[in-house]
């Protein structure tokens, strides 16, 4: 198995490695290997905060409890993601994945060991390579049209994190709407009972340096999403831009009809450009 270049599955913001499911079971049909991983701050490498679990509910206190996961940051979070990455490979260079904030961490991550990185696949993702935060292009023209700041629950900047109210189900219809719009109802609801309620404001408020030696070295493919209502279209169009302007080779654009989400609405087309990667970056067998 050693002539694997195996796959790493990277979640955005709220998620987990969970949310890859779909993906994972169409690879491994296609006989592609792959690994989800958690990100610092997510899954099974966060913690929750109190107030989320206090009986009685208190909003008060959930709208204002410091997060366990502020002291995260793009980069602490792309140095664990290095970490995975290497485990994932035994060293040799993987095809990584990263869907919405998980492509802040990504990209942190290859400019850090592109070495690592056979391909960076992004997932209508955020991809700040351009000396902005993310945060800073939550208020461009081409992010008009994203619906996320309306789930908020908490200021960020006061709580250190970009925090929703999972357990309030009045607000689930609108989670569908925002993540989830083109999801089989029972997975969007069965996926909204497994988000996060907080997600690290410093992993979106980090501005990244990136280089052309580095970074720009990487091979990389854009999976625009045309229906996002988080990324929306203009947004995605302008990051595919600026990955071109520190990259050695255009970006590889692949159009989804999709919402946000079509790691849950479209598993197999998304693993069909993944297996594709994968088909491309695997080494020939030795002769016999």
């Amino acid at each position: 198995m050693t002539d694997l270049t195996p796959i790493v599955l990277v979640h955005g913001l709220w998620h987990g490695s969970w949310c890859w499911s779909p993906v994972t079971g169409s690879l491994a049909a296609r006989g592609v290997p792959s690994l989800a991983v958690d990100l610092e701050g997510h899954g099974l490498n966060g913690r929750s905060l109190a107030a989320r679990w206090a009986r009685p509910f208190d909003p008060a206190a959930f709208a204002t409890e410091p997060s366990p996961s502020a002291a995260v940051t793009a980069s602490s979070a792309a140095a664990l993601l290095v970490e995975q990455i290497r485990q994932a490979g035994g060293g040799r260079p993987c095809v990584v994945v990263a869907h919405s904030m998980g492509g802040i961490v990504a990209t942190a991550a290859a400019e850090l060991a592109p070495e690592l990185f056979a391909e960076l696949i992004y997932v209508t993702a955020y991809v700040p390579v351009a000396g902005l935060s993310t945060a800073e292009y939550f208020s461009t023209p081409e992010a008009a049209e994203g619906q996320v700041g309306g789930l908020l629950a908490a200021d960020p900047a006061a709580v250190g994190a970009l925090r929703i109210d999972v357990g309030d189900r009045s607000r689930h219809a609108a989670m569908r709407e925002v993540f989830y719009h083109d999801v089989d109802e029972q997975v969007a609801d069965a996926a909204i009972g497994l988000l996060s309620p907080d997600a690290p404001a410093g992993i979106a408020g980090e501005t990244l340096t990136v280089t052309a030696e580095r970074y720009g070295s990487v091979p990389h493919t854009y999976v625009l999403c045309s229906e996002d209502r988080v990324v929306p279209r203009a947004l995605q169009t302008r990051f595919v831009r600026e990955i071109d302007a520190v990259s050695a080779r255009p970006t590889t654009v692949v159009a989804f009809a999709t919402s946000h989400s079509p790691l849950l609405s479209a598993p197999d087309a998304l693993a069909d450009v993944i297996g594709a990667a994968y088909r491309s970056r695997r080494p020939e067998r030795a002769s016999a």
